[in-house]
Parts: C-alpha cells; structure tokens; sequence
C-alpha cells in the first residue's frame, strides 16, 4: 500500500510545487530587468551556498552546524526520496543511504526544534513556529518507510495503522516542504534562497572581493527612472531577493535605528517589500514591528506606490547607511541599495527630504559643501602650515584629500595632526586647495543621485589635470565614494584612509614615534572603513605601534555598532527612544577605556556630541602626531603595501 501511496503524494506534491514556481517567477519578473548569467550562475550556486552563505552563518556555531545537518539532511533526503520511493528503485545501498540522510535531518531537526522553544525575539514566530515539527515529521515518515527497502523490516510490517499514520506523515512532510517552498510558507526561502544566490544582482561579491558602491542611475537617459516608487520599479532579482528573506531577524538584531527605537526595523522592511510583490497587508507579519508603529496599517501591490503604502517617510529615513544589516544576512540581501533606491525617488521626484536634508542639498549646489560655507574658506584652517597646492606643483606622491571637515573646528585639529604626520615622515604630498569641492557622499546617501553626479565629474575633471600616485583622506566616507563610486563615471584612482598610509609609513621607519602616556585606549570601527570597506588592521597596527594594547568593546571589527553620522541619518533626524551615539557610548564606558581612538570626522562629531562625563575622543592621527619624537629617523620612501583586511569581532 505504502509502495502506491507515497509516489502518488511526492509526485502530487513536486507537480503543486513546479506550478508554484512558475507563478513565483512570473511575480518576480514585475520588476525591470537586469541582467545576469542566467546558466553561469545557477553553475556558480552551490559554491555560493557552500562557501559564501556558510561564511556568514559560520558566525553562529550552533545554527551553522544545525543548518548544515539539517538542510543537508533535506536535499539528500528528497532526491533519494524521489528515487527510492517515487520510482520505486529498492535498493539496499540506497535505503541505507535515504535512513542515513532522513536520521541526519531528523537530528539538525531537533536542533531547531530547541532553538524555537523559547526563540530570540528577532525570530519572526508565526508559521515559523511549526517548521521544526514538519521537518521531524517529514524525516520520521520516511526513515519507517524506508525500514523494509533496507530489509530491516519485512514489507507489509505494522498493517493498516501504522500505512495510515506514515500516509499522513508523508503527506503533512511534503506539503510544508516540497509544495510549500514555491507556494508560501517556511520553507519559501529555500527555492527563493538558491536562486538568489545563482542570480544576485550584486555577484561580484561572491568572487572573493568586495561590492559596497552604490549602483548609479543613468541620467542621460530618458527612459531611466529616478529612483523607486513601486515594488515593481525594482529590478525582477531585487524582488527575487526580497522573497529569500529566512526572517531570521540577524538584520534586526544588528540595525541600530531599530536598537534606538527608530521606525525602522530591516527584517520588516524587507517582508513589506514581499507583500508588495505579493499584494496584500502586513497584518499576518509575526515578527518585531517597526517600533511606534503596530502591524496591520500597512498595505499595497506591485502598482501602487510604497511610500505611505506599504511603509512611512520616516522608515527609510531612519537608516544611517551602516550595512550592518547586510554584512549579517544570510541570505545576502542588500537592504541598503533597496533603502537608497526608495530615497531616490522622495529627493529626485518628490523633493521630500525631510527636516534639514532639502538645505544640505541647496548648499552643496550652490556652495560645493553641505554647510553652506563660503568656498573660498577651504583653506584657512592650513593658513599658516605653507602647504603645497597641486595647482602649482602639477604632481606629487600623495595627493591630501581634505573632505568638508576642513569647515569644522574640531575636525581641523585632525587635518592639522596629518599634516604634522606626513611632513615628519617626508611625504611629498599637495592638497587640491579651493578646487577641491565636496565628494558627494552625503548627496548621493540622502538620494540626490544628480546632484551627487555632478559632484563626482567635477572632482573627477580636476584630479584629471594632475598627476599624483595615491590619495589619502581622513574621512572613511570620502574614501569610499573615490575609491569604490567614482570608477563608474572614469575616476579610477589608489585611495586610502589615513589609518592605512600612516601605517605603510610606520613599517616602512619613516616615522620616530615614542609610546602613548595617556590612560587606557578602545578603537572604534568606522562603518565605512570597516563593513563597506574591510580594513581593521591598519587602525589596530597603528596603534600598537604606539604602545597601545587596545580595549576592545564586544561590539567591533565587523560589527562595530554605528555612530549615528551616516546615511545622512543626522541631517534626516529621525526620532526615537535614544540617540545611537549614546548607545555606542556605553558599549565604550563598558570597557572602562580613559580615551576613544577614532578615524572618522563624523564619529568624532557624534561621539563628542555624547553628554559628558565620557571619555576622550581623539583621531589616530592627533594620537600619532602627539607621539612624534623630536628627531626623525631617515625616511625612505614608503610603498604601497598590498594588505588582506580581516575581520575583527
């Protein structure tokens, strides 16, 4: 009996699912198109599952492990399932093999089982709840079925009950797991999940480098849209993306708009956009709601508009841009460019940038910098330091990349620390002067894509006119942006964050340093030198070269808790609970450090904006200038050094 029930409910259940997944194709083919290796990828897609997916899952031991036993468990188990039972080929090397493979998924099984008695509150709960249930039922009603194919038991064994109780086991198994992976359910993102990972729209991260850049519009052509209104307005791998969401709640757990009581929860988001695919509401949603705001408000399709639809203004407006979102998922879905694309939309049609974004915007066309200072005060904070201009030396070595923090006070202090830095180590370097204009990062984070365009040619035809082998900047926002956001419109260039040149001259003996004499020192990681970027070390390095043992908070390396000053977040100011940077602040008061190391202006100007008492903020640069020994060492030129980041936690 079980030889004719089984193919009838696995066969039922792989035709439900391939009807499934031609209607879940056709939902993410609303999008617009992009393009993709449609054969390489699905080619690529087990080494990305294998390799890159379980880097990130690595991180979580006991879900790594689980997930490995468990999903591992599943895929060997169907398809022997299918050969064993659907065609009926009773082999003994094969029955052995399915009761080995259902035993390992029963036993990863178990695992989740436990991890969802009292689950984390990231985890969304809802159908989620019942998934280990079907996958120990699913694993169970095989493993007996498979018994007599074995020849441990005699066929027929245990009568018309025990066919009854498998029966309902089978069908309860294939149900949740083969038709509900293209139907809607748990099990939805293992189908949606692969082919993500096959057709990623960002897959140069699976090639063992980095993509972080923001992916630019063409504004030149008239067909382009400006940014995202509608779930359909994102490309069909974007949706597809979407729709790879575990709800494992990991972007959650890591945002810190969410962790400040800020309307914006990343999971959330991510399931609005499905319901947008879909059609629909967000009342069945089981996991965290955005904070202030309760389930069930919210709705919308394909064709409608998103914003005050499907989500509020002030969500996307919440995000600093830190990628902590993205670093942490699992399924790799890029949270921010959906976030930055949605942006795009508000600023370029709408011109709805809230609170102080529509004046940041005005002074950086009108004044090339988002104070709205007057351009030709650039340079004053260098009066009396007799730099070079690259105006008139036409060339030089480094090329000093100021950044708008030349308009800051305290943030000149920084610039005047490198400037010692690089004049003791012998560094022939020049700064653009007047002709440097802002580099565009803010315009683009807040949505202004043209504004941001015209920003970058602009640099671009002035570094054009000069020869220089290198750029170095204090700001890690300026640093990526000409580093990783340029090249798309002809601006290829070496750049470094100071951290890493101050290093190179380090090793290299051109710089005399004595050891720090101040209190006890923690380092905070810059989102954009760290997540976006990967380097760790260069700061680390530094700053052990100045005898300094650094204190590290639980929170760093890869996952640093944000500042607060990206993404436009202080402009945009969205309210919530608390302020970011005091909840970084008290990740550092918990290492009982005297002195914070930092290398970004911005965290420096979030960090000092903390009530006090606090400890003291300083840049690695002002730590390394206060170390410089009177009587320099012979310099020697230092080279570039090719260094591989890590990752620090």
């Amino acid at each position: 009996m079980l030889n004719t029930l089984i193919p009838i409910l696995l066969f039922a259940a792989l035709g439900l699912a391939v009807l499934g997944a031609l209607r879940r194709v056709r939902m993410w083919r609303q999008g617009r198109p992009s393009k993709v290796d449609l054969f390489g990828g699905l080619l690529a897609m087990p080494r990305r599952y294998m390799v890159d997916l379980h880097h990130v899952v690595a991180r979580d031991k006991y879900m790594a492990n689980t997930h490995v036993a468990t999903a591992g468990g599943f895929v060997l188990a169907a398809v022997l399932a299918i050969v064993v039972h659907g065609f009926g080929l009773h082999s003994k090397i094969l029955g052995y093999a399915l009761l080995f493979a259902t035993a390992l998924m029963f036993a990863g099984a178990v695992f989740v089982y436990k991890r969802r008695l009292n689950p984390p509150s990231r985890l969304s709960k809802g159908p989620w709840m019942r998934l280990p249930k079907s996958l120990l039922v699913f694993a169970a009603s095989f493993f007996i079925a498979t018994l007599p194919v074995a020849g441990i038991l005699p066929e027929g064994f245990g009568g018309w009950l025990l066919v009854a109780l498998l029966g309902v086991g089978v069908l309860w198994g294939v149900s949740e797991l083969f038709f509900g992976m293209t139907w809607g359910g748990p099990m939805k993102h293992a189908f949606a999940g692969a082919l993500h990972l096959a057709w990623h729209r960002r897959a140069e991260r699976f090639n063992g480098g980095r993509s972080t850049g923001l992916k630019p519009i063409d504004l030149e052509d008239p067909q382009a849209l400006l940014g995202v209104e509608k779930p359909k307005d994102f490309t069909w791998n974007q949706l597809l993306g979407f729709d790879a969401c575990v709800q494992c709640g990991k972007c959650e757990a890591a945002c810190p708009a969410f962790a400040a009581g800020q309307p914006l929860n990343p999971k959330k988001l991510i399931q609005d956009m499905v319901v947008g695919l879909a059609g629909g509401t967000d009342a069945k949603f089981a996991g965290s709601p955005y904070p202030g705001k309760p389930v069930g408000e919210h709705g919308g399709n394909p064709h409608q508009p998103i914003v005050n639809g499907l989500v509020d203004a002030e969500t996307l407006w919440s995000c600093t841009t830190c990628r902590a979102c993205v670093e942490e998922c699992p399924m790799m879905i890029e949270h921010v460019d959906a976030i930055v694309d949605m942006r795009r939309h508000l600023t370029l049609e709408k011109g709805a940038t809230p609170n102080k974004g529509a004046e940041v915007l005005d002074n950086l066309i009108a004044t090339d910098n988002p104070g709205g200072f007057a351009p030709g005060g650039r340079m004053n904070w260098a009066a009396d330091l007799n730099l070079n201009l690259l105006a008139d030396t036409q060339s030089t070595d480094v090329l000093f990349w100021v950044g708008d923090g030349a308009f800051d006070m305290r943030n000149q202090r920084t610039l005047r620390a490198l400037v010692k830095v690089l004049k003791a180590a012998q560094v022939d370097f020049a700064v653009l002067g007047l002709e440097e204009r802002d580099s565009g990062d803010v315009a683009r984070r807040l949505g202004d894509e043209a504004t941001f365009q015209q920003l970058a040619r602009r640099n671009i035809q002035t570094l054009g006119k000069y020869s220089f082998k290198r750029i170095v900047t204090c700001d890690p926002h300026s640093f990526h942006v000409l580093k990783n956001e340029y090249g798309a419109f002809g601006g290829e260039y070496q750049v470094q964050h100071h951290s890493t040149y101050i290093a190179e001259l380090i090793g290299a003996g051109a710089l005399n340093l004595g050891q720090h004499k101040g209190g006890s020192v923690t380092y905070h990681d810059p989102c954009y030198l760290g997540r976006y970027n990967g380097e760790y070390q260069a700061p680390r390095e530094v700053l052990r070269a100045l005898g300094i043992e650094v204190k590290e908070m639980q929170r760093s390396g890869l996952r640093s808790r944000c500042c607060g000053g990206g993404g436009g977040a202080p402009i945009t100011d969205i309210p919530g609970k608390q302020r970011i940077p005091d909840m970084r602040m008290e990740d550092i008061r918990e290492t009982a450090a005297e002195l914070v190391a930092v290398g970004c202006p911005q965290c420096t100007a979030m960090l000092e904006g903390v009530v006090e008492p606090r400890p003291l903020i300083k840049d690695l640069a002002e730590l390394v200038a206060d170390a410089l020994l009177e009587e320099q060492a012979p310099s020697s030129k230092p080279a570039p050094a090719k260094r591989e980041p890590a990752e620090v936690h």
